[in-house]
């Protein structure tokens, strides 16, 4: 199974971050086929009270590597990823990789 991981700074705005996140982007992603899974995670403060090095994680599960290629490389993956910029301000941090299992 391949993962794309986004790692999200942490924005100038959370609300505004939100807000756009739940109302524009999600809907983009939504509109993508060929995902297995998807898995969204709000860091929160650590038992130290630190803040996480990052704000937000998206994490997309396709079952081959074809299969991850063909969904961001189509017209509905090329747009999500285009609206990355117009809410990210903190920021972002793309990682692809394998997941055994």
């Amino acid at each position: 199974m391949m993962k794309v991981t986004v790692l999200y700074g942490h924005p100038t705005s959370s609300e505004e971050f939100e807000k756009y996140y739940e109302d524009t982007h999600l809907p983009l992603v939504a509109k993508m086929e060929g995902m297995a899974r998807s898995e969204l995670t709000r860091f929160i403060d650590g038992p130290d009270g630190g803040k996480p090095a990052f704000y937000r994680m998206a994490e997309l599960y396709f079952a081959t590597e074809k299969q991850m290629d063909e969904t961001m490389g189509s017209p509905e993956g090329l747009a999500a990823v285009a609206d990355i910029p117009q809410f990210a301000t903190g920021g972002v941090t793309v990682l692809v990789g394998s997941t055994q299992e």
